[in-house]
This record gives C-alpha cells, structure tokens and sequence, in this order.
C-alpha cells in the first residue's frame, strides 16, 4: 500500500480528533462561563437556589470501584454537594433498613473510607456527621433512588414509605429542610448547612409518596384530634390512614397500612384511642368487624376480625354506652341495627339487640369532634388519579391523604403528568440535553447523570452534573465556580 495513503488517513483521522476536541472545548467553555456567573462566592447572596450550579457525582456509593469518586466524606470534603444512594427494600423485615447497592444490595459498593455495611442508615450517618460538622456548606441533596416498588410494604415495620420519612428525619434532624418547607425565593447562602432529601427510581413509589387511592372512605376524629380514615383498594384490601389536626385545621397523615380483606369499610374512635372497624367481605354479604388501639406514634394495634351479621354497607359509631352498628339489608332496604359493648381487654365486641330501625346509616365520610370536623373523599387533583383521596375539614379544604412531605420527588423525562405538578427537582440522563435546558430554562433544579464528558456539557449548565469521575480536569474546570 502506497505510504502517501497512510499519511491521507492519519491525516484525516487527527483533523477528526482536533475538531471534536474543539467542540467539547467550546461546549465546556460556554458552560463554565455560565457556571461563573452564577456560582461564584462575590454573587452567592444573591443567587436563587434554582440559579446555583454545584458538583454532583452519580452513583455515590460506588467510590472508586465504579468510576473514580473515592469516598463518600472524601466527596463532601472536595466540594460535591449532591449525593445518590441506591436502594432496595429487599431483607427489610431482617435488617430493619433499606440496602445500599446497583442492582441488589452490595453490588458495585465500596467500602474503602465508607461504613463497612450495605445499610442506609450508616451512609446517611456519614452525610449527616460530615453537615454537622460544616454547617456553612452549601446545601447538600441526598438522593435516594429507589430500584425496588416500595408500595408493596404494607407497614411502617415493612419498611413503607413512612420508614423513609423516619429514617431522613433521624439521620439529619434539624438541619433537614423538608420539601413542605421549602421557602419561596430561596437563595443559596439562606440554605447553607440545610441537607434536602430527593426521592428518584420507582416512579409507582413516586407518585404514592405524594398521593394516595382508594374507594369507600370513611373517617373517624376524635376529642383529641386524632383521626383515622379506613378505605378499601377497590380490588378487596382494606387500608387505613392515621392523622392528626392541626391548630390551622390542616391534618398530618402520620402512618398508613394494609390490615385486612374487603370492602365498605367504616370506622369509630372514641378519646382513649380506642376503636371499632366494620367492613363488608370483598366477595359476599358477610359482615366483619375489628377493634383495635391508637397508639400516640400514629400506629395502630388491630385485633383479630370477627363476622357478626350478614348485610351491605355498615356504619359504626361510638355511643354513650358502647358501640352501635347500622347496615342495610343485603335484600332490600331495611336497615338493621346492634348494640355493642367492648370487652374489658378492648379486642371483642359483645353484640345484642338486633332489630330492624328506620334510622339512616351513619355518615361514615364526616367525623366530628366539637367544633372540628373532617370529611373525606376521593376526585382527581389536577392530573392524580380520579380516585385520589383527598380530605376537608371546617377551616380547610382541598388537602391530599399523603404521606408528610420530608423528600422531594423527582420529575423524570417520561413520567405521568402528576409527577410534574409542583416539582421542583428535574432529572434526565446527561444525554438528555433538551430536556435539561429546557427545565434549567423554567427555572427548575435539574439533575442530570452520566456527565463523563465535555462533550455532554449543556448550556445553561444542569445545577448537578452528575459524574462518575469528579476529580478529572474538565470537570474540574467545569466546575470551578460551583457552589461550596
């Protein structure tokens, strides 16, 4: 072969080289003067949070065994701000805790410099230790990207999403700044030593975390404030929220669980907390009924189900002597009514006086309490499901049964309308450039991840560029006036 080819080629091949060379160098220089502008220390005070730019890595935990990250305090230390933990919910019931991992707990972790367990609460520990100890760092986001569906976790002990809650509000205490109190026009330096939560992953999980669904809800308030709301799932599990009024007559729903099978469920609450469940079965006319006992963490101690009668709809409520249960006839419209008293023990009903009355059933969606009362209900809530739960009460209205809003949800490329309501946090793949301009444009906080490459860099910038190598030179130099 002619060796003046050879040298065309190469030729060739080494202008191809120079030209994107010369791109990527474009792209980074664009990027860093607009991280300049609004990341550096002389601006900072003034700088929106949406505006600021900050060093992020992607999949935190894997260190150095996948890409070259070190350490989780090691990145703290060098000026990341944003942090992502995988997790699963896979041995919850053994361990108590959430494992740490890619694709299954332990997988691609590194362990060097890091807690030597798989566990979430010791990787949270190490963030929280690290803020402590800097509380005039900027804010650092914990994102936690959720491989498993968590709505299959039937309880707080299951590992629900109420054990999510707990467990950010143990590990950083005051300094979490939760998503409920994120506060209008907030500039970076008045979040310094804040650490935000951010849910990303399973989006089914997402979107439970910000809403819940269901048929038939009833609703119990008692002297003290307390409520519990039963519904069924519309596909034969039986549900209940348990909450809290508040002085402005919002309500706090604490804790949320799966206790039994079937439908039309009811419920009463009396001020010891004590309280009394009727529910039709899901595939006949049987009638069921549970006692049980709130707790005053929001949990409740439910007995074992009893069948007492046969019939449709049921209604129950507390009386000055006991219980009294009105149903309709599951053959026409009579009502029929018992009696009931609670045993000493409170975990059975002795039931009498069965006869039929021309009393209506109880208004099972209100409870009323004084002057308080709280009416529940299902109906969309812009673009939520058509049978999202939702709550009233005499000084409010319009509230979702949820969960207390301590992470902040992630709104991913693709996902349902509801998920974008309201989100602050954006996310999308570094490749993704639209996407992230678009929704740095809005005004939004935009994560990206994989940012391995000049060449991905967007302008304006994602505020986390998430990258697996954070210590190589252009990222260095991209990143040159983020926020620390």
């Amino acid at each position: 072969m002619d060796d003046r080819y050879h040298f065309r080629v190469s030729a060739l091949d080494l202008g191809v080289r120079h030209m994107h060379r010369f791109r990527a160098s474009v792209a980074l220089a664009a990027a860093a003067a607009a991280f300049a502008l609004v990341g550096t220390p002389a601006t900072a005070a003034a700088t929106p949070f949406t505006a600021t730019v900050f060093k992020a890595t992607h999949n935190s935990y894997s260190g150095n065994v996948d890409g070259a990250k070190g350490s989780i305090a090691y990145q703290l230390g060098h000026g990341v701000r944003f942090v992502e933990f995988d997790v699963h919910d896979n041995g919850y019931a053994t361990a108590h805790d959430y494992g740490i991992g890619h694709s299954s707990p332990g997988d691609l972790v590194d362990h060097a410099g890091n807690p030597a367990s798989n566990n979430l609460r010791d990787w949270l520990a190490v963030v929280g230790t690290w803020s402590a100890a800097h509380p005039t760092a900027a804010p650092i986001v914990v994102m936690l990207d959720l491989k498993d569906d968590l709505t299959d976790n039937q309880s707080l002990a299951a590992g629900n999403l109420a054990a999510v809650n707990q467990e950010l509000q143990a590990a950083f205490g005051p300094r979490l700044l939760l998503a409920k109190d994120y506060p209008a026009g907030a500039t970076t330096d008045s979040l310094r030593g804040k650490v935000l939560t951010l849910l990303s992953g399973d989006s089914g999980t997402r979107a439970a975390y910000r809403r819940d669904v269901g048929y038939h809800p009833a609703v119990a308030l008692n002297g003290h404030g307390q409520i519990v709301e039963v519904h069924d799932s519309g596909a034969g599990a039986l549900w209940y929220w348990t909450g809290t009024y508040a002085a402005d007559g919002t309500v706090t729903w604490n804790r949320h669980g799966r206790y039994d099978s079937g439908q039309t469920p009811a419920i009463a609450l009396d001020d010891s907390g004590r309280l009394v469940e009727v529910h039709q079965s899901q595939s006949a006319t049987t009638l069921w009924y549970h006692t049980g006992k709130l707790g005053a963490d929001g949990e409740i101690t439910w007995s074992a189900s009893h069948q007492y009668d046969n019939g449709v709809t049921p209604t129950v409520a507390f009386t000055g002597s006991g219980v009294r249960e009105v149903h309709r006839s599951q053959s026409s419209s009579q009502n029929w009514q018992w009696q009931g008293t609670l045993d000493s023990s409170g975990t059975t009903v002795a039931w009498t006086g069965n006869a039929k009355t021309s009393d209506p059933l109880y208004p099972k969606a209100t409870g009323i309490s004084g002057s308080r009362r709280v009416t529940v209900s299902t109906g969309a809530d812009g673009a939520t499901p058509a049978q999202t739960l939702r709550y009233a009460t005499d000084r409010v209205s319009g509230g979702r049964i949820q969960y207390p809003q301590v992470a902040f949800d992630e709104y991913q490329q693709g996902d349902p309308a509801e998920l974008q309501q309201g989100a602050l946090f954006y996310g999308a793949p570094a490749t993704e450039s639209a996407f992230i301009i678009a929704a740095r444009n809005a005004g939004k906080l935009v994560r990206g991840w994989d940012f391995d490459s000049a060449s991905l860099v967007t302008n304006p910038p994602a505020n986390y560029a998430a990258t697996n190598h954070p210590w190589d030179t252009w990222y260095q130099n991209l990143t040159a006036g983020a926020a620390q």
